[in-house]
């Protein structure tokens, strides 16, 4: 019986000095949830704990505002702040602004550079119905691989030039790295610029203009994940969102919320 104990014993504390070992290696191996990188590239990502609870993203939220950085805004208000990235005008974007006029809703638009050069209308259309036309960068590079501050700072004010002849006023300052992609660098470089970086807390595959997701492919993803202060990323290249967007506007309100616009969120530089 004695020798049992004994061997029980044994196989306990190798059993713990292997948790010891492997417990440091877990934590390399896990993401990081709580902050943007050190100085690598990182793609935005989310995960969804379920039951309407806000996204966990790479960082937290507090983390974001130290940089001016936003993925949604913080607090418990049924506000959704509606954002629409595009890189191409397809047909799509007038019914869109029809949608979100007779909703009376103001979304903001990120656009790049071929975007102003090829649609220059509808540029002035969106600032004209009270929209917000953000900055998604000149020519749409992975921005977290440009170690240049100067070339970082022309694909912002290059399109901030763009914007100014077209309109004759200046572009408001919020920037959406293009693919999510970011460092803690970027995040300096932008604030120090000027801007806020925003990224969202809800989105759906919705950007492949010949694999279109279905009316209810989309509403699978975008009702039940909808949250307090969330900022959802859509496509207006995508024909379903133009199609669906005047349903969606109404089952968001049928769930209690409102929409605010980005020009709302604190800004402090």
């Amino acid at each position: 019986m004695v020798l049992v104990i004994r061997k029980k014993a044994i196989f306990i504390a190798l059993g713990c000095v292997a948790l010891l070992l492997l417990i440091p290696l877990a934590a390399r191996l896990m993401p990081e949830a709580a902050a943007p990188a050190a100085g690598g590239a990182v793609s935005w990502g989310l995960s969804f704990p379920g039951g309407r609870q806000p996204p966990v993203g790479n960082a937290t939220a507090d983390e974001l505002l130290k940089y001016n950085a936003w993925y949604r805004c913080p607090g418990g208000e049924k506000v959704i702040y509606l954002t629409f990235d595009a890189g191409y005008e397809n047909g799509h974007t007038g019914k869109i602004l029809d949608t979100l006029k007779k909703h009376d809703v103001k979304a903001a638009f990120f656009l790049v550079g071929n975007y102003l050069d090829t649609a220059p209308e509808l540029v002035k259309r969106m600032a004209a119905e009270g929209h917000l036309v953000g900055n998604h960068t000149l020519s749409h590079p992975d921005m977290s691989a440009i170690a240049d501050p100067e070339a970082f700072k022309k694909e912002l004010t290059g399109l901030e030039e763009k914007y100014r002849a077209i309109t004759g006023g200046e572009m408001p300052k919020f920037y959406r790295p293009p693919q999510g992609k970011y460092s803690t660098a970027n995040l300096l470089q932008a604030k120090a610029l000027g801007y806020a970086t925003v990224f969202w807390s809800l989105a759906y595959v919705d950007w492949y203009e010949d694999d279109q997701p279905t009316a209810q492919q989309a509403f699978d993803k975008l009702i039940p994940r909808i949250h307090p202060g969330a900022i959802v990323l859509l496509h207006s290249t995508s024909a379903t969102n133009a199609e669906i967007l005047d349903e969606l506007l109404t089952r968001w309100k049928a769930l209690g919320y409102g929409f605010g616009g980005l020009g709302e969120l604190r800004i402090e530089n």
